[in-house]
């Protein structure tokens, strides 16, 4: 089947299904999405209503400092061909993310909600990092989450489309997918608090199923407080390391922790290499294939490139800092293409995220 003629059949479906009702236009919401709220301890302009939410106890969050710049490699794209932008300066954080997007009342622009958290961010004692407006922010100021073929934007490097959790033809999705104009943004520190602040806030333009927001301003409010992650990953001693592999040829590590779209290994990570290395100690023969895992986010070429570094650094750590004989590691990076679970969870793309040493 052509791709023209797949392309017509869904955009038939998507035509029957608007008919009968099943699917209808985004509206102006007179109340919050159910089970929405306020992120923490910060208010909301007056008149505005939640259109999309959600609260993960524990994930990681990019904070811009600066503006967005292309990568210094022209083929380098994300998941949906678009130039890969990201931040001159950023924040790599994690802990508890809360995302509430709100839509404004009529005639309330994108300057005057930036600046009503600017004042909230003073009055709880924070600081702003970084603000910019429109093209100044970098990449491409029109485009909100959705899109592909171009540059990437600012709301793409805080949270990609296919993250979105709203259903397609939603208030909340067309908040966050649709065409935008008078770009503002925000970041703060903080302090008193244990968190950081992201605020964007554009004026929609509004299409086909999103007409009824046509020009209402929107806020997407990110806020990252510390917490602690739940230590739920046991790390796997030397023995059962050897047993695995005894029974099943490998063993998934996730123990070895990398900062975030890095090959840097984190110093807690140094548990688990100990154990890597008294299992190779303990068995002069055993060959391994050291495996990078990621999830989906990003192209699978950069994942795979990335997946690679950091099998590389972990043979690296082992060779330099654990003695262990370099001729019986052999790094390897697949990127995403053998998940164990579902890249559209949070917990789904955790148990993807991992190092596994392969018997060869």
């Amino acid at each position: 089947m052509s791709r023209s003629l797949v392309l017509l059949l869904v955009v038939g479906l998507c035509a029957s299904l608007y008919a009968d009702g099943l699917l209808a236009d985004a509206a102006v919401p007179t109340s919050d999405l159910d089970g929405a709220r306020d992120p923490a301890f910060l208010n909301r302009y007056e008149g505005a209503f939640i259109v999309s939410f959600d609260d993960k106890a524990f994930d990681e969050f990019l904070l811009p400092l600066g503006p967005l710049q292309r990568d210094a490699d022209p083929k380098r794209r994300d998941a949906h061909n678009n130039n890969w932008f990201a931040p001159v300066e950023a924040l790599n954080l994690e802990g508890q993310v809360t995302r509430a997007v709100y839509v404004l009342p009529e005639n309330r622009t994108p300057l005057e909600l930036v600046r009503n958290y600017r004042d909230e961010v003073q009055a709880l004692g924070g600081q702003v990092l970084f603000e910019c407006k429109g093209a100044d922010c970098g990449a491409d100021p029109g485009r909100s989450s959705s899109g592909g073929g171009g540059d990437m934007s600012l709301a793409m490097v805080l949270r990609a489309q296919e993250q979105i959790p709203d259903a397609h033809f939603s208030t909340g999705h067309c908040a966050q997918t649709e065409r935008i104009k008078d770009q503002r943004y925000l970041t703060a520190e903080l302090p008193e608090q244990a968190a950081h602040l992201s605020v964007l806030a554009y004026s929609l333009q509004g299409g086909t199923y999103c007409k009824a927001l046509a020009g209402r301003t929107i806020a997407v409010v990110d806020l990252v407080q510390a917490r602690p992650r739940e230590q739920k990953m046991v790390t796997v001693d030397a023995p059962e390391m050897a047993r695995s592999i005894e029974a099943s040829g490998s063993v998934a590590l996730y123990g070895i922790l990398f900062d975030f779209d890095q090959a840097t290994l984190r110093p807690e990570s140094a548990t688990a290499l100990k154990e890597v290395a008294a299992l190779l100690a303990s068995q002069p023969d055993l060959r391994l294939l050291v495996v990078g895992h990621t999830d989906t986010a990003g192209s699978f070429d950069y994942n795979r490139a990335l997946s690679e570094r950091r099998a590389k650094a972990v043979v690296a750590a082992l060779v330099g800092d654990y003695s262990s004989d370099k001729a019986r590691l052999f790094p390897v990076g697949v990127g995403f293409a053998a998940p164990v679970a579902s890249n559209a969870t949070e917990d789904g793309r955790a148990l993807n995220r991992r190092v596994e040493l392969v018997q060869y």
